[in-house]
């Protein structure tokens, strides 16, 4: 028997998608099953895993295995099968077996077709190329001749299956896929087929080549190029030469589709043979009336205004859909393209009192509109006469113009929306400009005036006058600003970058607009400002040449903390100047206080005494207000915030090395101090930016919102290039530590208790559970006593038994050790904790080890005490024993405005959110006056939230580069999932 052991039959049928359905027998009564069947008929079949990924199904008293369309043809072609079984082919399978191999060569060989029936069907499906296939094909593809319906079936199924083979074969991926679409587009879209056969459909679609030496092609003509005598537009076909694209010949068609016309005689058979199809595919294309009026030519003639419009903007496009060449007028592709621009043209006087007077952003500047379409540019009362002319095409100083109605609709609306009578303030003309498109271009930035969808086709532009041009364009170059002279009374060397920011806040005021100065820390915010209100003294002094009595005097408020730095800096850099201290109980008020501030240069006084004194400070006009620390206005809605708002002047001014905190609204409220509205209101910023920015990182809003903020705020870093400050090098290390097994166990203990609250907890209860859990487990990584409260036990000395206190936390144990090393080298330092019963601790701990006195400042230390302490810090002739060298300070209440460069060590203990805020309190120690190297160290617990924390500092440090960040709120907007996974312990890290 040769090792034969079974003799299997076989019989197939196959589904309209081309899947085998296949059942077996032994004898005429004996089918087998549908397992039995695919693990012998499959065993070798490697893309099924030998049968076992195929499905099984039952039909009747049968079960047949499925076999997937795109697996059939391969299948049958190779027939790898089991050697000792006999196979027997029955009926339609025997046919298939003869039919593959033929088949899977033409898919191998890329011998196949797109299908033309079912293009008309709306599918895209495959076929063998029958002119392609060899003799010995042929004949295993031809189909048996008795057409009875199952061999019809048979014969769809066949084609299903080879479609689905060239798909998976050559088009599986989204690479080849998109190659296809891209090379064929037009097998993707539903043309018109009328008129066509399959070879004339595969010359349209581009997928066999046109052996005519021509191409038929349908022209729009304009109304000179029509005729003489006809005003109209006119329609024509022409033959156009493949070789010679000049060539061309006009050609007329008759009602039947007759061809008449001089071509070339060697033409002639090729346009008698397609001229009809011609005349068909475009009844389907072009509108009804195209062919009516019994003249002898149907198609070609005169196209009225409307027509000519039509074909331009649909009918052409549906010609090219349907494989037409169509040949349009020049000009109408770049008119196509080019948006209408609606422009406000400033009048050549306007602003132009500017330099003499305070102008400000809600000054009025007059304008005239200009609307550009195309490349025409029209008047207001030119682009009127057009409109009612009521054409869609207008030939306007020899030039020809699409009036698309829905656009003319869209500018009319837009130019109604803006009282041209009532003029634009200059703040209009300021972001219209800075937003608008620069030259006209389309990638140009547009501006959102209005509705979305007037933002997508309306362009509206400022076009400035020499005088404004001048002055927006000194906004946004420096180098551009005018250059002063540094006032008389001024006590200090000005390097070349104050006298820049000097002269900026100076040229800003002349304009009545708000600044705001953002340098990093230690570049001199306050020597710049000082300079700038004594050129306000001096200034006033030679205009007016009276007597300070009848001046108004500027008002700087700053932050409690560094009242005591501004009286000192004033008192060393502008002696002339008069300054008169608003704070403290025995403050004046009533009239003593007017009378005092009409003989006084510069109001200071503080946030807290601004909101308590409001009613007070406001009864005056003040020549300047300027906010030190300005992020103290970070949120509008404070008392503080709303008292400095309130207070009347002629110039605002903000003071900051971080504008940004924590949230774009912080940018928003301080530049809603220094140019009120320019922003927007609160709910409008925070729609257009702050979603958009925070949440979406979306670029263009992030571009657009540097453009507004670039004008009024003057921000610079100790290392760029053109600040050659000199200062020596910060170096900047992060100390890892481990929990200790105390820490690691409230640690694990408080995330336990977390993820149990957040199966029951929702909303804002959710958010507070999940903010406190936060500030908890950043305390116990500084120490577990800021969990437990446990008091600090001392004996009658006062002594705390401080071994077992190191011993439990890993931080201060290694901070112990590190200061120590440090001062027995003779060097200072900073430590900074957020935590005011750390600060407690650390103090105490670090003032018994080190047995020397250990300052410590935070939110409630006096005024003079702040002032003694910083005063004894930076003192070099204190005797040993009396001279602090260790000053521990709260990051709210020490991270400003100090200037303690007697210290080269800064620690941060705990970690903050923001780098520009752990930055600006680094730069307490470093900034001008510095001498020495700086040395920054990062503590870090290893496995907890803080490293995480860490990982978020590095990525937020390049949005707080570009003046935008985030905020901690992010954390409570995670799921519970996310929230374990940031906050549970690394257990390899707890000691």
């Amino acid at each position: 028997m040769n090792g034969i052991t079974d003799t299997i039959t076989i019989q197939i049928s196959l589904t309209e998608h081309g899947d085998a359905l296949i059942f077996g027998s032994l004898s005429e009564h004996h089918y087998l099953t549908g397992l039995y069947l695919k693990q012998r008929l499959f065993a070798w079949h490697e893309p099924s895993f030998y049968g076992t990924e195929l499905a099984i199904q039952s039909v009747q008293d049968f079960e047949l295995v499925s076999l997937p369309s795109e697996q059939v043809i391969s299948f049958f072609a190779d027939r790898k099968l089991l050697r000792h079984v006999e196979w027997k082919w029955s009926g339609f399978a025997e046919r298939l077996v003869k039919a593959a191999p033929a088949l899977a060569r033409c898919i191998e060989e890329k011998r196949f077709l797109p299908s033309f029936d079912a293009y008309r069907i709306g599918k895209l499906q495959w076929t063998w190329d029958v002119e392609a296939l060899e003799p010995l094909e042929k004949a295993a593809l031809d189909a048996p001749s008795e057409g009875s319906a199952e061999s019809l079936a048979l014969e769809d199924g066949m084609r299903a299956a080879f479609s689905a083979a060239v798909f998976a074969r050559h088009y599986g991926t989204e690479a080849t896929s998109a190659d296809l679409r891209r090379e064929y587009p037009l097998l993707f879209t539903k043309g018109d087929s009328a008129g066509l056969d399959s070879e004339a459909w595969l010359v349209a679609v581009g997928w066999k080549a046109d052996i005519a030496p021509f191409r038929p092609v349908l022209q729009l003509l304009e109304p000179d190029e029509f005729g003489e005598d006809e005003p109209a537009w006119g329609l024509r076909l022409i033959l156009q030469d493949k070789l010679d694209e000049a060539a061309i010949a006009a050609v007329r068609l008759s009602e039947n589709g007759e061809a008449f016309g001089s071509w070339p005689s060697s033409w002639t058979a090729l346009v008698r043979e397609r001229s009809a199809s011609w005349l068909e595919r475009l009844h389907a294309c072009l509108p009804a009336e195209r062919f009516a009026g019994g003249r002898e030519d149907v198609l070609n003639g005169p196209l009225e205004d409307e027509a000519a419009w039509k074909f331009l903007t649909s009918d052409s496009n549906r010609l090219l859909e349907a494989g037409w060449q169509v040949l349009l007028p020049a000009w109408w592709e770049a008119a196509r393209r080019k948006k209408p621009r609606l422009r406000a043209k400033i009048n050549s006087g306007a602003g132009g009192k500017a330099g003499g007077s305070l102008f400000g952003l809600d000054s009025i500047v007059d304008f005239d509109w200009r609307i550009a379409i195309g490349d025409a540019d029209l008047s207001e009362a030119e682009f009127a006469a057009l409109v009612a002319r009521n054409e869609r095409l207008v030939r306007f100083r020899g030039q020809w113009i699409s009036l698309d109605p829905a656009l003319l609709a869209q500018i009319r609306k837009a130019m109604g929306r803006m009282d041209k009578s009532q003029g634009l303030s200059f703040q209009d003309v300021l972001q219209l400009h800075l937003l608008g498109g620069e030259d006209g271009d389309e990638g140009g930035q547009s501006n959102q005036l209005s509705e979305e969808e007037d933002s997508e086709r309306i362009r509206l532009e400022i076009e400035l006058n020499e005088h404004l041009v001048k002055l927006i364009g000194q906004l946004g170059q420096q180098s551009d600003w005018p250059k002063l002279e540094a006032p008389s009374g001024l006590r200090a060397e000005l390097r070349a970058y104050q006298r820049d920011g000097f002269a900026w806040l100076a040229f800003l005021r002349r304009f009545g607009l708000g600044a705001c100065l953002a340098d990093d820390m230690g570049l001199g915010k306050t020597v710049q400002l000082i300079a700038y209100l004594l050129h306000l003294k001096e200034d006033a002094d030679k205009h007016t040449g009276t007597s300070k009595n009848v001046r108004s005097p500027s008002l700087i408020v700053c932050p409690t903390s560094v009242l005591g730095n501004w009286q000192k800096e004033l008192s060393r850099f502008a002696p002339s100047l008069d300054v008169l201290l608003h704070y403290g109980s025995r403050r004046l008020a009533g009239d003593d206080f007017y009378a005092e501030v009409r003989n006084a240069d510069v109001v200071l006084t503080s946030y807290a005494t601004a909101a308590l004194d409001q009613d007070t400070l406001k009864e005056f006009t003040w020549a300047a207000i300027c906010l030190d620390e300005a992020q103290n206005i970070k949120n509008a809605q404070t008392k503080q915030s709303a008292a400095v708002r309130s207070f009347p002047a002629r110039h605002r001014v903000a003071l900051t090395g971080t504008p940004i905190e924590n949230r774009l609204s912080e940018l928003w409220s301080i530049y809603d101090f220094i140019t009120p509205g320019y922003l927007g209101s609160s709910r409008s910023f925070q729609e257009r930016f702050g979603n958009a920015i925070e949440k979406e990182r979306d670029e263009r809003a992030t571009a657009d919102l540097q453009k507004l903020v670039k004008p009024f705020m003057l921000r610079r870093k100790k290392k760029d290039p053109s600040i050659q400050l000199d200062l020596p090098d910060k170096n900047e290390m992060k100390t890892y530590v481990h929990l200790t097994a105390e820490q690691g166990a409230l640690y694990d203990q408080t995330v336990n208790q977390l993820m149990e609250k957040m199966q029951k907890l929702e909303g804002i209860e959710r958010k507070g559970a999940i903010l406190a859990a936060l500030t908890q487990l950043k305390q116990l990584c500084d120490h577990p006593i800021l969990l437990t409260k446990e008091p600090l036990s001392a004996n009658a000395d006062g002594w705390i038994d401080a071994e077992p206190l190191v011993g439990r936390s890993s931080k201060l144990e290694r901070l112990l050790a590190m200061v120590r090393e440090l001062r027995e080298e003779g060097d200072r330092c900073l430590i900074f904790t957020q935590y005011v019963g750390m600060g407690e601790m650390l103090q105490r701990v670090l003032q018994q080890e080190l047995g020397e006195r250990v300052l410590y400042l935070n939110g409630s230390t006096s005024k003079s005490a702040r002032d003694r302490m910083i005063e004894q810090f930076q003192a070099r002739d204190l005797p040993d024993d009396e001279q602090p060298s260790v000053f521990i300070l709260s990051l709210k209440a020490g991270g400003v405005g100090l200037n303690l460069t007697a210290a080269n060590h800064v620690f941060h203990f705990d970690r903050w959110w923001n780098p520009a805020v752990e930055n600006q309190a680094t730069d307490r120690a470093y900034r001008m006056g510095q001498t020495r190297d700086v040395q920054v160290h990062k503590f870090i617990s290893l496995g907890t939230l803080e490293e995480r924390i860490d990982e978020m500092l590095e990525s937020k440090q390049q949005l707080s580069d570009n003046v935008i960040s985030s905020s901690e709120g992010w954390i409570t907007e995670l799921s519970t999932e996310a929230l374990k996974d940031l906050f549970t312990l690394r257990r390899e890290w707890v000691g």
